[in-house]
């Protein structure tokens, strides 16, 4: 269930993008991104929990730092345990936004589900910071999230599985690669 936001707070915007964004020879949406968390002065949390590959983290972070930002911290939580890390959790409390990057949307859920950086991602978004994913990022940012499924343009049952997202919103559910994986019978 999304925080709700103290009386006269307003809620951060939920951002998700659906996955091959064009980061380096066009970084529009992540410059807006970072506009909207504040610019060159904003600070930043990636979290490439959701990425096999060791670079993913640090690769966003230099993106970020040649669109201007100076602070742009990698959260390297790859284990429950680091869910729950001091450290980790200080740097989202001090964070104008969060990103959370691609990769497999269940491991996203099984690591970070019931974490306290998940609670404080949540309190923190109810009080005003923004939070970014793209493709398992995305997928993950709302309270429902689809883990899993079949192609094709019609429904059919056991077409998809859904598993518990991150619960920033409950009024939508995110799917990435829509049109290029044809998926439009398993968001149905």
């Amino acid at each position: 269930m999304p925080s709700r936001p103290p009386e006269g707070a307003e809620r951060g915007y939920i951002i998700p993008i659906g996955g091959a964004e064009n980061k380096l020879h066009n970084p529009e949406i992540l410059a807006r991104f970072l506009e909207l968390c504040g610019g060159s002065g904003a600070r930043i949390a990636i979290i490439p929990t959701a990425s096999e590959l060791e670079d993913t983290g640090p690769h966003y972070r230099r993106l970020f730092r040649k669109l201007g930002v100076k602070d742009a911290e990698v959260l390297p939580i790859f284990t429950r345990e680091d869910g729950d890390s001091a450290d980790h959790l200080g740097l989202i409390e001090e964070a104008d936004g969060v990103f959370m990057t691609g990769g497999n949307q269940l491991r996203l859920s099984t690591t970070l589900g019931g974490t306290e950086v998940a609670r404080t991602i949540r309190k923190r978004s109810a009080l005003g910071m923004h939070v970014a994913g793209t493709s398992a990022g995305a997928a993950f940012l709302p309270e429902h999230m689809i883990a899993g499924g079949y192609e094709g343009t019609t429904p059919r049952p056991d077409m998809v599985t859904l598993a518990p997202g991150l619960g920033l919103t409950n009024h939508i559910i995110v799917d990435q690669h829509f049109r290029e994986r044809d998926r439009l019978g398993r968001l149905l």
